[in-house]
């Protein structure tokens, strides 16, 4: 088993004012020494379908023109056993209140990614974090974030997260997979419809899974892990 591994982490609607209430983080993970044996599974599946390696899989290019190939890729997240996912949704970014916890949405947003990671994160092992450029800010992002796991996982000596760095998604197939599913939660729970191309997969997805995707799953649940995440109420 591998010592090392390999995290690859997507936003959706994260932004504090983007007119959307729900947003969701996922991160997708991998051993290392997988690493390159799934890039050339998933060129060789865009490769079945007449697509070159330098095709970006986003969830926003799904349609019912593509479903085939991302319900290849999805088939293959789920029958990979090296591969697992875990996402976490905030219902309602209207209804937060920064000022009663003494915060920005910056700094909800590096606790909202700890309680993604934390939950991934084991002390036996190292791993490396990967997440997609975005805007301007990614930099500080990468810092910022690096900062908050480290300190909340006591990791001074820096065995436990060895980097965090940030990549272009359109040269790495598996945070093209983490948009995808991460893509799939943040449309089933904004409540969207019309998309028969993408209703086909989030239905792969809960078929796949055994979740309906609209609620908690276990907190141990290894290969599709979903938090829908609560404020604490505060009187």
């Amino acid at each position: 088993m591998s010592n090392v591994y390999n995290l690859y982490c997507d936003e959706s609607c994260h932004l504090e004012n983007d007119g959307i209430n729900v947003m969701v983080l996922g991160a997708l993970w991998c051993p290392d020494e997988k690493r390159k044996e799934i890039f050339e599974r998933i060129r060789e599946i865009k490769a079945d379908h007449g697509f070159g390696n330098d095709f970006e899989i986003k969830w926003n290019k799904v349609s019912r023109s593509y479903v085939d190939l991302y319900l290849d890729l999805v088939n293959y997240f789920f029958d990979d056993d090296d591969m697992h996912f875990r996402a976490l949704v905030i219902p309602d970014k209207s209804a937060l209140d920064h000022k009663k916890f003494d915060q920005d949405h910056d700094t909800f947003y590096y606790k909202m990614y700890f309680d993604l990671i934390k939950v991934i994160l084991n002390p036996e092992y190292a791993f490396n974090i990967y997440i997609d450029i975005k805007d301007t800010r990614s930099q500080d992002k990468v810092n910022k974030l690096l900062e908050v796991l480290r300190n909340n996982h006591y990791d001074f000596n820096k065995k436990i997260i060895r980097k965090v760095q940030q990549v272009h998604s359109h040269e790495v197939g598996t945070l093209q997979i983490a948009d995808l599913l991460t893509g799939a939660i943040s449309y089933l729970h904004r409540g969207l419809s019309g998309n028969k191309g993408k209703e086909v997969l989030i239905e792969r997805i809960k078929r796949r899974s055994g979740y309906a995707l609209n609620h908690s799953t276990l907190y141990k649940e290894n290969k599709f892990n979903l938090f829908v995440w609560q404020p604490r109420i505060i009187e």
